[in-house]
């Protein structure tokens, strides 16, 4: 039996035992279940919320804050999503991973955006988040005079799904609008309010005690690769290639191009890693190998799982085994014949282009808006996107070169005025690149993990390596509430790995030291997910909490606004009108978020 199988055999003897206990009176008054589903209610802690609500003016003024940025955040939610749910209906988007209805849940394991291996800060956060918005509301209704039936804690089976106040029906109608309507308030408020503290304190001295280790950190091999070969994988740090120093990707490659020797001698920090490794020096056997490809490539090749990695063997007769070797085996040449491990083909060699930015220098040259390849930039000849990457390094930006590619059977070549990287500063063609030709060619093998950039998008010091945002987006005050939203879909948005956190498989690419906490050690790893995923589940629930429609504090906060409305105009039954408003905003509310989630899936499958 699976795990799922066992879990549903659980849920299902759970649900069963409650009802017998039930039925047969053995459960406490304060204890309800409804299947897996549990509340305990209690009475005692009215008098910490009393306590706790004594500054009334404070409270008062704090949750009209709250009314403010609801009522804002409610309209853009309902703009928001009207406009998708009719895009998607229009247009039904191909199902993807961030449009899985299961990554809807903020259930690690389940979310494929939520690992497993930040679970416990996951469920901490989305705890502290329920609590603080459940107690914003028993603050509130002490402060407005409505009485609290009881309050309790809401469990899945055992295990805890937060906290609830169970305000007093009668009281409740008794109380002013304006009274309930902060009420409401200042359950979403308080989520803000933690958002604010775990980013001031993770945008802060936290990741100030961060730093980033020196060396290429490895995510892992790819399969069937000399490094694969040669037992270099995940959490393993390259320090030094045949002697030579590496600090980052870029000098790697130009110490694997430095030298023709079959056999390298690698120089590894295996740290802390979950492997238990420590530092060693490996020898890995090169060999030319595809270990990606993009569909509709020059030499119709592709690589899947399944596969057995493909070896190029030669090239226009020469044996290769290395980058290098293949680069002098091409010269200068536009074409170049490739013996294969899957066989013979003769393909145009250069840097493949997958897209180009409209607004880029590269479409202000009247460049095709399609894939091509590039075979030489300024007369120079560039046989891969990493060696067209060097070249522009080289050429300042806004000079004008000639820039050759072969597009759709012939070369050509174009004036492009380059724009400047936001990476390095060096000149900028404004294109995504893909290898060689649509062939991910690699003679070592590893897969980089982006440690500095996410240290940088985070605020710290990433190294002058690290990417960054740029733009408007960069330079505006909420840039850290865009950061904490992408990051865990950070590879559908910056096209880099989803950021897990700071989790135990990654301690080795990283260093403690030099800021406010630095004195805790790898401790602040967890301090810092604690406050990232704190962040991110607190902004997802306040944000979530003020859709218009019931009942979430949203619909409750429309009703009451519309109430107000409603009742200064010349109407006889004002009760009617009301309910149609709020009943009609909250129906295209939830069939707005059934597309929302549904749609992809069901019209665009």
């Amino acid at each position: 039996m699976n795990t799922l199988l066992w879990v549903l055999v659980g849920l299902l003897a759970y649900s069963f035992a409650a009802f017998f206990l039930r039925r047969r009176g053995l459960l406490p008054s304060s204890v309800k279940v409804q299947g897996p589903f549990t509340t305990i209610h209690t009475k005692r802690g009215r008098d910490l919320i009393d306590w706790i609500a004594t500054p009334k003016r404070f409270w008062r003024a704090w949750s009209n804050l709250g009314v403010g940025a609801a009522l804002v955040i409610m309209f853009g939610m309902f703009f928001f999503l009207l406009v998708q749910g009719v895009f998607i209906l229009r247009n039904p988007p191909a199902p993807s991973a961030v449009n899985q209805p299961q990554n809807f849940l903020v259930i690690p394991g389940v979310n494929d955006f939520l690992p497993l291996s930040v679970a416990p800060e996951i469920v901490f956060g989305l705890l502290v988040g329920l609590v603080v918005h459940e107690g914003g509301h028993g603050i509130l209704c002490r402060v407005e005079g409505i009485d609290i039936e009881s309050m309790g804690v809401f469990l899945f089976t055992v295990l805890p799904l937060g906290a609830f106040v169970e305000p007093d029906e009668e009281s409740q109608r008794d109380t002013d609008r304006g009274g309930r309507t902060r009420m409401f308030a200042a359950g979403v408020m308080n989520n803000f309010a933690v958002t604010a503290i775990a980013f001031a304190l993770l945008f802060g001295p936290i990741i100030a005690s961060i730093g980033v280790a020196p060396g290429v950190a490895v995510a892992g091999s790819y399969d069937g690769s000399p490094a694969a070969a040669g037992g270099i994988g995940q959490s393993d740090r390259i320090t030094a290639i045949e002697g030579t120093p590496v600090t980052n990707e870029s000098t790697l490659d130009r110490a694997l191009f430095a030298t023709d020797a079959r056999s390298v001698q690698v120089e590894l920090d295996g740290g802390e890693s979950a492997a238990k490794r420590e530092a060693r020096t490996v020898t890995v056997e090169r060999s030319l190998v595809v270990a990606g490809t993009v569909a509709g490539n020059p030499a119709n090749l592709s690589v899947s799982g399944e596969d057995d990695p493909i070896e190029v063997q030669a090239v226009n007769g020469t044996p290769v085994y290395s980058q290098r070797g293949f680069s002098e085996a091409v010269g200068e040449d536009r074409f170049a014949e490739l013996t294969t491990s899957r066989g013979t083909v003769t393909i145009p060699v250069g840097a493949y282009v997958t897209s180009i930015s409209s607004n880029g220098p590269v479409a202000d040259a009247g460049v095709p808006d399609d894939s091509f390849v590039v075979t030489a930039v300024d007369g120079t000849r560039v046989t891969s996107s990493t060696e067209l990457g060097n070249v522009l390094d080289d050429i300042a930006p806004g000079e004008t070169v000639p820039v050759e590619l072969y597009h759709d059977g012939s070369l050509d070549t174009y004036d492009v005025t380059l724009g400047e990287n936001p990476r390095d500063g060096g000149g900028f063609l404004g294109v995504n690149l893909f290898g060689t030709s649509g062939l991910l060619l690699t003679d070592f093998g590893v897969q980089s993990y982006p440690a500095g950039t996410y240290v940088a998008l985070l605020g710290g010091d990433g190294g002058p390596d690290a990417a960054s945002l740029s733009g408007a987006v960069a330079d505006s005050p909420l840039s850290a509430v865009y950061v904490s939203l992408i990051l865990p879909l950070a590879s559908l948005v910056l096209g880099i790995p989803n950021f897990p956190g700071f989790t135990q498989s990654v301690f080795n690419f990283y260093t403690v030291g030099g800021g406010p906490f630095g004195f805790l050690g790898t401790g602040v790893f967890l301090l810092a997910n604690v406050c990232f995923w704190a962040a991110w589940i607190n902004l997802q629930l306040g944000l979530f909490n003020c859709i218009p429609g019931y009942p979430l504090d949203g619909g409750r906060i429309l009703r009451t606004s519309v109430e107000a409305v409603v009742s200064r105009l010349p109407v006889d039954e004002p009760y009617p009108l009301v309910r149609t408003i709020t009943t009609s905003v909250g129906v295209t509310m939830l069939l707005s978020l059934l597309v929302l989630i549904f749609g992809p899936t069901v019209l665009g499958g």
